[in-house]
């Protein structure tokens, strides 16, 4: 979303003036921000779409006309125009948003934010949160440059483009079109396998730019259509921000934002109804604010809802709205209009924006270096801090496996060489990780281990989850089949799972993530984990000497030491609520784990499998999330890495092959 020049700027080869432009920014720009301020807008993220075609048909637009009239573009000029349209703005807004985050913002996610804001500078912001999309990632609501993406994109685009024109002088329609069509097709295609890199990418983003610049050729080109075309794009805008949802999205959904942008622009410069009304007053003032309006509506919303702890209801997030509008009217008076039509010498602007990037990239590495610089606060929050930041695992050694595990994402413990034990399960592997790797370094013995988040380590079952989209699920029982045929000829003689079983049994989480649920299915009735597990077992004692299944560590369903540290960072909690949502009764436990525990002790039991219990370990009196005062869970229910290596003594007797102790 750019600010275009306004009548009588220089600008180049500037485009004709259309107020209805700014108009249709307008709706754009609201759509993004009422949606994310909680206006039921089910599809007003599509809002970015509408941008995206609007930045491609005006600065192809300008492209084109230039080489038309010059017979060249002049790379140095135009990049010049995007510098100072673009950065000083960005600037004062991540300055402003950096101070405050220190301010707010605990170590782990400071320390993350330090790495939002070198990469958001360079332009990279997009491929960064693409990178960080997980299980365990900082949630999007507590990422407060995470807006940038969408800015990357067209940075991205803006570089590209006229070496593109430049390179393909003569074939630059046909080139456009492949190009803009493949891009496209992409983006359908891998939005249910990869959503994640379907949204943030700009190659499966590129089509929407390139709808614009393609309509600007065939302006160019003397292309009219009656006004009714005008009418009919901003029904099929308003209709998409209203219709569309955010899973599949983009995929094919995000042609109908584009299409109507399209509509709208192919009509510009016309007498029709929608023209006039986008043309107004009102949609053309906030269309010319809409640049910094979209760069302070986000990091005020998520700073401000950090530190509040959520907002006490919609009063609240409108006050917030409010302020957000009034820094976006101060920020373009005072810093993005002033500077867009200031003439600074070439020289000068380049100085100033390298030496304003360099001062972001130097405050964001020291940011990232020094751990988010959790001394900023007091001692009494530290412990809480500390397990907050205390869940990442060293995935050095993680990566495709050797021979039968080749077609597995695998991650490697103790010295090199074949396999002797496997750990396979879900995110509570992942979490007892560094303990197990630890235990296998002290044994000396080779092992591998094999996680999937939400994924049950049985056979023969294939899960539904809430948090999960279907394609996940569906690779979620891709592995385990793939897992399932490689076992048989690893040659290891031991096999350890561990998991979250009572999320499998039960079909929900509890407490602060009750609201997360799963179902299993094997194609027949009844309980359906149960037999799972037994079958599992079962296979598994035909390929491996010793079979072990780790009892589920306690959930401690109010604790998140996330939550802790911000109450105790911010005084909405006490050490003493702390301490009480870190505890659970044993009456709440002993209902929770035994629909879980029932087939696991009767296996047992039997003799097929042994039995890892931490329970002695983290819960010597009681169970709760800080056994002697000292946090080891990150939230209700994964430990941080300080609780595994508290538990890497009970993984040595089947590490190391050794009698249970």
């Amino acid at each position: 979303m750019r600010p275009e020049p306004r009548p009588g700027e220089p600008d180049g080869r500037a485009l004709p003036y259309r107020p209805e432009i700014d108009g249709l920014r307008a709706v754009a720009v609201l759509a993004v921000v009422l949606y994310h301020y909680g206006v039921p807008i089910r599809g007003g993220f599509a809002g970015v779409d509408v941008f995206f075609a609007i930045s491609g048909y005006l600065i192809g637009g300008l492209l084109l006309r230039e080489r038309a009239s010059t017979g060249r573009i002049a790379l140095g000029a135009f990049y010049l125009r995007r510098v100072r349209r673009l950065l000083p703005a960005y600037f004062a807004m991540a300055g402003v948003t950096a101070a405050v985050a220190w301010v707010v913002l605990l170590p782990f996610e400071f320390r993350e934010f330090g790495k939002s804001l070198i990469a958001a500078t360079v332009w990279l912001s997009n491929v960064q949160f693409w990178r960080e999309a997980g299980y365990f990632d900082i949630a999007a609501t507590g990422k407060a440059l995470l807006h940038t993406w969408s800015l990357s994109v067209e940075e991205q685009f803006y570089l590209v483009l006229p070496l593109l024109l430049i390179a393909v002088r003569r074939r630059a329609v046909a080139v456009l079109w492949v190009l803009g069509i493949a891009s496209l097709a992409a983006g359908v295609w891998w939005t249910p396998e990869r959503p994640a890199a379907a949204f943030f990418l700009f190659p499966f983003r590129a089509w929407e730019l390139l709808a614009g610049v393609l309509l600007a050729r065939w302006a160019m080109a003397g292309g009219t259509v009656p006004g009714v075309v005008s009418w009919l794009g901003l029904g099929l805008i308003v209709a998409s921000l209203f219709g569309i949802k955010a899973a599949g999205f983009p995929g094919w959904q995000a042609i109908l934002p584009v299409a109507g942008t399209v509509m709208v622009l192919a009509g510009a410069g016309g007498r029709s109804g929608a023209n006039r009304i986008l043309s107004m007053r009102g949609p053309v003032f906030i269309g010319v604010i809409s640049y910094s309006l979209y760069l302070w509506h986000w990091p005020v919303l998520v700073l401000s809802r950090y530190w509040r702890d959520g907002y006490a209801g919609p009063v609240e997030a409108a006050g917030w709205l409010t302020l957000a509008v009034v820094l976006a009217v101060v920020a373009w008076a005072a810093v993005e209009r002033p500077l867009r039509r200031a003439r600074i010498p070439a020289r000068g602007l380049i100085g100033g924006a390298v030496a304003a990037g360099v001062v972001l990239i130097a405050v964001g590495g020291a940011v990232f270096l020094r751990d988010g610089m959790p001394g900023r606060f007091p001692d009494a929050v530290r412990a809480q801090v500390a397990a907050s930041g205390d869940f990442l695992q060293d995935m050095s050694r993680c990566g495709p496996g050797d021979g039968a595990l080749s077609a597995i994402e695998v991650c490697r413990i103790g010295p090199e060489g074949a396999p002797e034990v496997v750990f396979w399960g879900d995110s509570h592997l992942r979490a007892t990780m560094d303990g197990i790797a630890a235990a296998a370094a002290e044994a000396g013995v080779p092992g591998v281990i094999v996680w999937h988040a939400g994924c049950p380590p049985l056979f023969g079952v294939r899960k539904s989850e809430s948090a999960a989209t279907p394609a996940e699920d569906a690779a979620c029982a891709a592995d385990t089949e793939a897992l399932r045929e490689a076992l048989p000829g690893l040659g290891a003689a031991r096999i350890v799972l561990v998991a979250r079983w009572a999320y499998y049994a039960e079909g929900a989480g509890v407490g602060l993530d009750a609201g997360n649920g799963i179902a299993l299915d094997d194609g027949a009735d009844g309980d359906v984990y149960g037999r799972a597990l037994v079958r599992t077992v079962d296979e598994l004692s035909e390929s491996f000497a010793r079979v072990a299944v780790m009892r589920q560590v306690p959930e401690i369903p109010a604790y998140d030491s996330r939550v802790a540290a911000r109450g105790l960072a911010h005084g909405r909690l006490t050490e003493a609520e702390v301490a009480a949502m870190a505890g659970v009764s044993d009456e709440a436990l002993a209902a929770r784990m035994r629909a879980a525990e029932a087939p696991i002790m009767a296996l047992a039991a039997e003799g097929a499998i042994e039995v890892i219990d931490p329970w002695p370990v983290l819960c010597p009196a009681r169970c709760t999330a800080m056994p002697g005062g000292v946090p080891l869970y990150f939230d209700n229910n994964h430990l941080t890495n300080r609780g595994a290596m508290a538990l890497r003594d009970l993984f040595a007797p089947m590490i190391a092959g050794l009698p249970d102790a």
